[in-house]
């Protein structure tokens, strides 16, 4: 009995262009967000590093800061000339080391900041980016290798329906059963089927995976955003405290008053500083040992004149006659003008004094004014002097008379005397007592005798 006819479904290809097997990789897209995530998680390293790095050059700042510190750790040298109060220059120091203690101090904690708060903020990114390398490698990747394996099962069947056709035509139907290409046939598209079910479902998990990998990189952004935003707040707040401290040691040094430290000077220093409103110092008001001893008191002092010169004029001078029984002639009897070095000093115990002659009297004798060589080659001289009147002219006489070695009653030989005699009465011969005022270049001063 012949069995009916069975109209079995036959299958309609939706895409004629559409291949069996597909030429592309279905491991392509998984390669590719793989890749994705591996320049991500090389971004997080970045970063990581940046922080790091720049924790270290804080760190090493504040070592540095405690280099700075030690170079005005020391006392001020002569820390004594400076107030100690505040408002000065030694208060401008303590400020100046307290606010280098305190930004290495801010260093050190700006450091430990980076470290311990902002750094795990990239480690923890990091972390959650190598995880969802992970998940990808578990999820879709599995799905990829399914379904390069069921491409490869369909590849062989299609391969064996191939071969069996090919026999089918040479042979005329000498064929197995099971290699029958009908069945063979029904077989491809049963694999085909569980293939294409395979790569839909590997589609579905990519697009699912490239809608999730849009939101993890949205949160990668945020969390470098959120990262870097912590780590401008450290380091901005570490250098506004820096601003703040460099502006402190400013406004402390601005506030020194400007005659702060000079006031504070002179108080201190008052019994070494000089009164500007003090009264200056004067010779008169000076003494000194053995001012008013009785050997610088001269016994005669005043103005005489001696004949000198080639002209043999009567020139004047200030001459003294003193208790060591010298009797010296000066240009002047200014102390200040010029250093009072006698011009000829006869020592009288070895001279020869004449009479009087009205107003002119003569001694004879060596000067020992000079060096001590000098002296012993001087000579004997005679020495013509004048006085202002016959009576200044006794008071001379007789104080040197009284200190002479010899004295004689006739009046000494001397070279012709200047015509101009006799004219005493035009000049005064005024007396004063002894250590008169300087300038005083006229008259006599004669010392008591006690």
């Amino acid at each position: 009995m012949a069995s009916p006819t069975t109209n079995l479904p036959t299958r309609t290809v939706t895409n004629a262009t559409d291949d069996a097997i597909p030429d592309e990789d279905s491991s392509e897209v998984t390669k590719l967000f793989h890749e994705r995530l591996q320049a991500y998680k090389h971004a997080c390293a970045y970063l990581e590093d940046y922080i790091k790095a720049t924790e270290k050059v804080f760190t090493d700042n504040s070592k540095d800061y405690d280099k700075v510190l030690k170079v005005v750790s020391s006392p001020l040298k002569e820390g004594h000339h400076f107030d100690q109060n505040l408002g000065g220059i030694a208060g401008l120091f303590d400020n100046i080391r307290t606010n280098t203690q305190g930004i290495a101090n801010s260093s050190t904690e700006t450091g430990k900041t980076l470290k311990g708060s902002v750094l795990p903020i990239f480690e923890r990114l990091h972390t959650e980016i190598k995880n969802k390398t992970k998940e990808l490698n578990k999820g879709a990747g599995k799905g990829s290798k399914s379904v390069d394996k069921s491409r490869n099962t369909t590849q062989k069947h299609i391969e064996l329906l191939g071969q069996h056709t090919a026999a089918h035509e040479s042979h005329g139907g000498s064929i197995k059963a099971e290699n029958d290409p009908y069945v063979l046939h029904r077989q491809v598209y049963h694999r085909l089927n569980k293939q294409i079910i395979e790569e839909n479902n590997n589609r579905d998990d990519m697009i699912a995976v490239q809608n999730n990998f849009a939101q993890f990189e949205t949160s990668i952004i945020q969390g470098f955003q959120n990262g870097l935003a912590q780590f401008n707040q450290v380091v901005a707040n570490d250098a506004e405290q820096r601003r703040n401290m460099y502006g402190d040691m400013l406004g402390t040094a601005q506030r020194v008053g400007p005659d702060f430290e000079w006031n504070g000077f002179v108080q201190r220093n008052a019994t070494v500083l000089i009164d500007p409103n003090g009264p200056k110092r004067t010779v008169e008001s000076v003494g000194f040992a053995n001012q008013d001893h009785r050997s610088t008191k001269p016994l005669i002092a005043g103005s005489l004149e001696r004949k000198s010169g080639l002209l043999k004029k009567y020139d004047n001078g200030f001459y003294v006659v003193t208790p060591a029984k010298y009797l010296h002639e000066f240009k002047t009897d200014d102390d200040f003008a010029k250093d009072p070095t006698p011009e000829n000093s006869l020592y009288l115990p070895d001279c020869l004094i004449g009479a009087v002659d009205g107003v002119k009297f003569n001694v004879r004798g060596k000067d020992s004014s000079g060096s001590a060589v000098a002296n012993k080659m001087a000579r004997s001289k005679e020495f013509a002097f004048k006085a202002h009147t016959p009576s200044d002219a006794e008071k001379w006489h007789a104080v040197i008379a009284s200190v002479a070695g010899q004295t004689t009653t006739e009046k000494l030989d001397s070279t012709p005397s200047s015509p101009a005699t006799g004219k005493t009465e035009s000049l005064s011969s005024p007396t004063s007592t002894t250590g008169g005022p300087a300038g005083q270049t006229e008259g006599v001063v004669v010392a008591d005798k006690a």
